[in-house]
């Protein structure tokens, strides 16, 4: 079987997978977050966080808990890095240094799980397991909370209240995440991959020799961090370590993981405001976008260029040969489409042009179909952006599910656009300007400006991976890249959820000749159009002066 056919057929199998998965899972997350029912497990951790989940939160509220929570889990993770020495399972590491524990700490809050450290060197059982592990399971939560929220303020009316950030949490927590995540670290476990608490020991190598290596709580951990769309390795090789990703069917089944649920969120979308069409509208256009760059990927990096890529039936550099060229550029624009970072080849040996992909993937909001959470209310700030254009084409005042887009609901939605691609652009800015983070460039020339390029937009966006030829581990980098982080994460949360509790405070509008049917084709057509173009113009010359001209020079 020649390997673009075996590709072919894994992008066919995991569709199917997707699909199938896509109803039931879809309309139970929409029971879940729509009952009034509270399980004995709940109960106890609202008593225990002093909680009360049946009272109504409007959008200060709301965001005050995720703040207040989010605050709480910074200082955590912190303090359980500072302390690491002291720990039991801490496998001799000692404690995480400042600079370098603030980052690690904001990443993992922020969902992003950027790493300027080697796991397996660094990090001790009571740390992966107690903090990390425990952060990719809220983080997430928080993530799919927000998005709920904002689904609610479509669906209310004369009412500013969203719910209950506490319950959202739990349930999503409790109900959502945990029993996936405990079938999937079986079938990881099954598949190869280790769960145990062994220390450091020694191991042989093929090429004579050892060296030391330790086990962990992997297959539990590597689950979430594809589930909740989180991406942070166990070990410093990440997805591409057999440890955590031992063979093609765990491959592949981490791909699904990285897009069940953002992918079935559209169905609880469209179940929860009453229209089921409006959903499958929004996961076409995810689905559109998400296959097209897969294709693109896979085209640039199985093309031939020069003796040493046709020999190796395509450009293998930096991929696993366990998974191939088809595979890995399925996971690669996968993890960088959805707010994931976990890699299972490394995206600095990409060609030019794939690097490119997988940067304007994140450039994009990571929406196709996005992260947990982040990628439904991102898509449907966007279509609201999309609906104002139709709006102004006709001369109509824009409507989107029964509500009228006007003054304070466009400048919310515009808010949000803005401020990733001002950081992303800003700190790049920064970072190329001033001599010391030059300094942790391996590479000169458009290929060093898309590392740097590539850090910001990876810490923005909240995605977590990385040009590998970078040194991120250094003062400047912990500290901009963590401050980056935090600020890409909750400040588009404040706009998405003012802009929930304006839409929740409106009345419906009847649909009349007029309106924009959003459900149609030609919404998905201009929606696609409208993400590309806004993308598009805002970095278009960052991106013309790293991957475009390195793709080009090749």
């Amino acid at each position: 079987m020649s390997p673009e056919l075996a590709g072919a057929l894994q992008l066919l199998a995991l569709i199917a997978a997707l699909a199938l998965s896509y109803r039931p899972l879809g309309d139970y997350m929409a029971r879940v977050y729509s009952s009034e029912r509270h399980l004995r497990l709940e109960r106890w951790m609202y008593k225990a966080i002093g909680a009360h989940p049946d009272v109504q939160m409007r959008w200060p509220a709301y965001l005050r808990g995720i703040l207040a929570f989010s605050a709480a889990s910074l200082l955590f993770l912190y303090g359980l890095q500072r302390l690491q020495h002291g720990l039991p399972g801490s496998l001799g590491f000692r404690a995480i240094d400042p600079d370098q524990a603030f980052n690690t700490a904001a990443s993992f809050v922020a969902n992003t799980n950027w790493q300027s450290y080697y796991g397996e060197q660094a990090m001790g059982h009571a740390v992966q397991t107690a903090g990390l592990a425990v952060q990719n399971f809220v983080s997430a939560a928080v993530g799919m909370a927000v998005a709920v929220a904002l689904v609610r303020g479509f669906a209310r009316s004369r009412t500013g209240e969203l719910g209950n950030f506490w319950a959202d949490l739990v349930r999503g927590t409790v109900r959502v995440l945990l029993p996936i995540a405990v079938v999937g670290a079986m079938v990881l476990v099954a598949c190869g991959a280790i769960q145990n608490f062994a220390g450091i020991h020694e191991v042989g190598r093929f090429t004579g020799g050892t060296q030391d290596w330790n086990g962990g709580a992997v297959a539990s951990q590597e689950v979430i961090k594809e589930l909740g769309t989180n991406g942070g390795g166990y070990f410093n090789a990440n997805s591409a370590h057999p440890f955590e990703n031992p063979n093609g069917v765990s491959n592949l089944f981490e791909i699904f993981l990285i897009l069940l649920i953002p992918t079935a969120l559209t169905r609880t979308f469209g179940r929860m405001v009453g229209n089921l069409r409006q959903g499958y509208a929004i996961l076409a256009t995810m689905a559109t976008i998400w296959v097209t760059f897969t294709v693109l990927m896979m085209w640039t990096e199985f093309a031939h260029h020069g003796p040493a890529l046709e020999a190796a039936g395509g450009a293998m550099e930096g991929k696993e040969t366990r998974f191939g060229i088809g595979a890995s550029s399925i996971f690669a624009v996968t993890t960088t489409l959805t707010s994931t970072g976990a890699v299972d080849s490394f995206h600095s040996s990409y060609t030019g042009f794939g690097g490119g992909i997988t940067m304007l993937g994140m450039m994009l909001g990571e929406i196709a179909p996005g992260g947990v959470g982040s990628g439904l209310y991102g898509m449907l700030i966007m279509a609201i952006i999309a609906v104002f254009i139709a709006g102004l084409m006709v001369g109509r005042t824009p409507e989107y599910l029964g509500k009228k887009i006007g003054t304070r609901e466009i400048k919310l939605a515009a808010c949000y656009i803005l401020i990733t691609p001002a950081l992303v652009l800003c700190f790049t800015a920064a970072a190329m300007a001033l001599p010391t983070p030059g300094d942790s460039m391996t590479n000169s020339g458009a290929h060093g400006f898309s590392e740097i390029l590539y850090a910001y937009t990876s810490g923005a966006n909240n995605n977590g991976s990385a040009f590998a030829g970078l040194n991120a581990d250094t003062q400047w980098f912990n500290t901009t890249i963590g401050l980056v982080m935090l600020l890409g994460r909750f400040l588009p949360m404040v706009f998405v959820l003012a802009l929930a509790g304006s839409l929740a405070e409106q009345r419906p509008v009847p649909s009349t000749a007029g309106t924009l049917r959003t459900e149609k084709p030609l919404f998905t057509g201009l929606l696609v159009g409208t993400i590309m173009i806004i993308t598009g113009l805002t970095y278009f010359p960052a991106l013309a002066l790293g991957p475009m001209a390195e793709g080009l020079a090749a």
